[in-house]
């Protein structure tokens, strides 16, 4: 279980490294500038060196740390309300936006969501957007609660910025996913899990149908590349997200495989990364990551550190 909870971390920010050099390439201009296969490494973006993280992470990392923070005031305080706490989190993460060396690409939704002063919530919605800067950021919500509760988590994290159910229901089901995976389950079955408190939601028809888009694709012969165009390309939070569970199928005994085919595409490639990073990394654990992206990814010591103490707080939980 530690090897899966440091899977998901180290997955969704190296899922997310891979992505950033070619999030606004179409697949032709990744062809060109990488060869037929695409990127198949870190590469420098933006200024910044190969390696190194977006938003996604930052923000995911956020959740994570969050998650710890209201556990430990629960347990020292008797205050309990998670979605308080990461929305918290989230401020301080906003508060770094002002460091150039800090500035990922974030998100106009999520900067000016935070920057209202207000907190969203799914009764009181602070806009009507579905971008993907909700569910990008919700996986570490499934390590840290168990199943429902971590659906129930996950869409309040993201309904801090995103009010559209489509921007933050995919996040409940993210959560779920890496819920279930964390504890044990095989992928079909997670995912099957996460689609039963979906439907309690109203709004849910759009991301349901987008996911089962998703399965149906995974158990065709379609080329990658054809069937993720047929999702969309990830800009909005039920395309990213089944994105993810598709490429998860198709690749579910190979993290690099299936994390690189959800990076090389026409679209948000960083987001759909990381969300594959994170769902294949939970599954199979920190060991099927290649060492050679563990050891140079952005932040490698911190990202240890929060993994292993999410594990040593939620593992049994």
């Amino acid at each position: 279980m530690e090897k899966r909870f440091k899977g998901c971390l180290f997955g969704l920010a190296i899922g997310d490294a891979l992505g950033a050099p070619v999030e606004f390439l179409s697949w032709q201009q990744i062809r060109k500038k990488y060869g037929d296969s695409g990127i198949k490494d870190f590469d420098s973006w933006g200024g910044f060196a190969a390696g190194t993280y977006t938003d996604d992470t930052q923000m995911s990392l956020a959740t994570a740390a969050g998650c710890v923070d209201a556990w430990i005031r629960g347990r020292e305080k008797g205050i309990w309300h998670p979605s308080s706490v990461v929305y918290l989190k989230y401020l301080e993460w906003l508060k770094t936006q002002s460091d150039p060396k800090q500035t990922r690409g974030p998100g106009h939704t999520c900067l000016s969501a935070l920057r209202s002063g207000k907190m969203g919530s799914v009764d009181e919605p602070i806009n009507n957007s579905k971008g993907c800067g909700g569910v990008m950021r919700t996986a570490p919500a499934g390590l840290a609660f168990p199943p429902g509760q971590a659906f129930e988590q996950g869409v309040a994290f993201a309904a801090i910025t995103h009010g559209h159910p489509s921007g933050y229901l995919p996040a409940g089901v993210l959560a779920e996913i890496t819920s279930n995976l964390v504890r044990g389950k095989a992928l079909g079955e997670a995912i099957g899990l996460s689609l039963i408190p979906l439907r309690k939601y109203r709004g849910y028809a759009e991301t349901m149908a987008c996911l089962e888009k998703a399965m149906d694709l995974a158990n065709s012969n379609l080329p990658v590349t054809e069937a993720i165009e047929k999702i969309g390309e990830g800009w909005v939070g039920e395309e990213a997200l089944a994105i993810a569970v598709y490429c998860s199928l198709k690749y579910s005994h190979n993290w690099a495989r299936g994390t690189l085919a959800a990076v090389n595409h026409s679209g948000d490639s960083d987001s759909t990364g990381s969300i594959t990073g994170a769902i294949l990394g939970t599954l199979l654990g920190l060991e099927a990551i290649p060492t050679f992206w563990v050891i140079r990814v952005e932040n490698t010591g911190y990202i240890e550190r929060l993994a292993t103490e999410m594990w040593e707080l939620f593992a049994k939980k």
